[in-house]
């Protein structure tokens, strides 16, 4: 599978980062078997948060990694707005995932400008993850969200490394201020900033309350579909995409990762003339 360098952090990760999302207690047997597919096809690059997997997927994967850490570029996450939350936070998560470190130590999930503020002040998160970088406990700061808008008033207030975002040819053809990825990329690239993508293979909302995979959006299920749109997202300034937590999904994502050429802007502007009559996964509507 090819690899990108991650920004500043000169990583090469590969094109799909393994979701600790997918990461499914009560069905071990079937989530072992996905982490082992996906380390055989070389994915190197694994990407998890404490809430993940019913809050065990820091633990599941944390067994695999007293045996693959020195081949893995380690992202986790943390929910907590505080300094004293999210140094308690990374403390369990280096436990849990028997690591003296994670690469990548990323504010999760700052979609509210209000927790963001919190996040960055003085004893906010941000504090008590430069004291573990300065202790060699973390090596780099990102940030994730679904708010592109938020994204650009942190990269103004904080230096992060990364950003974790959805990329997505759907939200693409809906552009608007919730949902508009495209100045968050401009800013990356021009930072050196490492661009992760989440939701690449986002259709949209569920049309209904059956949902029928473990996603809490509708995927692409095809795997034609899969390929169009992981090859759309790929072909913008993205490092890596980050599994579906679907495993059926995220396996279809591999196979198209592995056979992955960047898309034309002919291929592209179809894809979102088809996409025109989607119904955007963001800003969030409900059901019905």
């Amino acid at each position: 599978m090819e690899k990108r360098i991650l920004g500043r952090t000169r990583h090469k990760s590969t094109l799909i980062a393994l979701g600790g999302a997918s990461v499914c207690p009560e069905n071990r047997r079937e989530t072992d078997s996905f982490i082992k597919l996906a380390l055989d096809h070389g994915i190197n690059h694994i990407d998890v948060a404490p809430t993940y997997g019913s809050g065990k997927a820091e633990s599941i994967l944390g067994e695999w990694m007293k045996e693959y850490r020195k081949n893995i570029f380690l992202s986790c996450k943390t929910q907590k707005r505080t300094r004293k939350e999210a140094e308690e936070e990374l403390g369990r998560s280096l436990k849990n995932l028997h690591s003296d470190h994670i690469d990548l130590y990323q504010l999760h999930g700052l979609d509210d400008p209000k927790e963001l503020e919190t996040a960055l002040s003085e004893e906010g998160a941000v504090a008590a993850i430069l004291d573990a970088k300065k202790q060699g406990l973390v090596k780099y700061i990102g940030i994730t969200s679904h708010n592109p808008e938020n994204i650009v008033k942190a990269l103004k207030s904080f230096d992060f490394d990364t950003i974790l975002l959805p990329v997505n040819y759907v939200l693409r053809a809906h552009p608007e201020p919730r949902n508009y990825y495209e100045p968050v990329l401009d800013l990356a690239k021009e930072r050196n900033l490492g661009v992760i993508a989440m939701k690449s293979v986002a259709k949209g909302p569920w049309p209904s309350e059956e949902t029928p995979y473990n996603c809490w959006y509708q995927p692409f299920n095809i795997q034609r579909e899969v390929d169009e749109a992981l090859s759309f997202t790929l072909s913008q300034y993205v490092t890596t995409a980050t599994s579906s937590s679907d495993i059926r999904i995220a396996k279809m994502m591999i196979d198209a990762a592995e056979r992955f050429t960047p898309m034309e802007e002919k291929e592209q502007q179809k894809l979102l003339d088809k996409a025109s009559t989607y119904r955007p996964l963001f800003p969030r509507a409900r059901i019905g």
